[in-house]
């Protein structure tokens, strides 16, 4: 282990912990305030990814595909919610697995036969291709840091637009009372279709952001939307302060464990010994980090206020 290593997987850990985030945030508004359990959120990450490889190509610019992918998601989020996820309203949250799971099997088989099964790629953008020196033997890629600082931005701009806007307020008052704020005269439907739309748009623009350096494939988002939902469990449900410092945290664990645990491991056990375990205590290390949340705070680091 060097100090380099420790640093290039720090930074590695924060960009896992970013897009976590922006998959999080979304589950979390749609869970927290609809109370919509929500498992084809991994589709549209997915479909972010696949959204941008078209735009970048019909475009030939990353710069302005993006837009276009992320205008695309909405729309498409916004039909979602209003075919399926609004019939889902008040209904069991078992009724809310499977109708959600069906989305997922319905929109991976959409997605193969459009783009096929074949793995995509979105091309880098020249202006990002390169890499910034941190320090003496550190050099790190430009994009990777972009992403980063990307996903530090909307989570400021979500901090705003959460806690110092109307539309935040409204929010917070539907996560509270959805039946009184209707009765005070909100369309509750259209604010969920809003909610919900915005929620897919960001999943969207983590997979668009994470296309030039991920394979763009079917199922991109399952492993993705597993930890998305540890997350949310780990923040607390609703919270989006939670969301943003779970994601970080679990992004850290996650990467520094699967890089370093079989070393440190093999400081108490045998080489071969630890070899054995390190990989496998480095998968579980987030879930056994969610296991102690709940015995310690049921509700999470940072529960909504009930």
């Amino acid at each position: 282990m060097t100090l380099t290593l420790f640093l290039v997987q720090m930074l590695n850990g924060l960009q896992l912990g970013i897009l976590l985030f922006l998959v999080a945030a979304g589950l979390t508004l749609v869970f927290g305030v609809m109370d919509v359990i929500n498992l084809a959120h991994g589709v549209q990450y997915m479909l972010g990814a696949y959204l941008m490889v078209t735009a970048t190509a019909l475009t030939g610019s990353f710069w302005l595909g993006l837009p276009l992918a992320l205008a695309a998601a909405l729309v498409l989020g916004l039909l979602l919610e209003r075919l399926v996820i609004r019939q889902l309203y008040g209904r069991d949250h078992l009724d809310q697995v499977l109708a959600t799971f069906g989305i997922i099997l319905f929109v991976s088989e959409a997605v193969r036969m459009v783009w096929g099964s074949a793995p995509l790629a979105i091309p880098m953008p020249e202006a990002l291709s390169g890499s910034v020196r941190l320090m003496d033997g550190l050099n790190y890629p430009v994009y990777r840091l972009v992403l980063i600082g990307a996903g530090l931005g909307v989570a400021g701009l979500l901090y705003v637009l959460v806690t110092r806007t109307r539309a935040g307020m409204l929010l917070r008052a539907g996560a509270t009372n959805a039946p009184m704020v209707s009765a005070l005269g909100v369309d509750i439907n259209a604010l969920f279709a809003r909610i919900f739309a915005f929620g897919a748009m960001l999943a969207a623009f983590a997979g668009a952001m994470a296309g030039p350096i991920l394979s763009v494939e079917p199922g991109m988002g399952d492993n993705l939307l597993i930890l998305a939902f540890v997350v949310i469990v780990i923040g607390g449900i609703g919270s989006m302060r939670g969301a943003f410092v779970a994601a970080l945290l679990v992004g850290l664990i996650d990467t520094l464990g699967r890089s370093f645990l079989t070393d440190i491991l093999k400081l108490v056990l045998s080489a071969s010994a630890a070899s054995a375990a390190g990989p496998a205590l480095a998968s579980m290390s987030v879930y056994v980090l969610m296991a102690a949340i709940l015995f310690f705070r049921p509700r999470g680091l940072f529960p909504a206020p009930a």
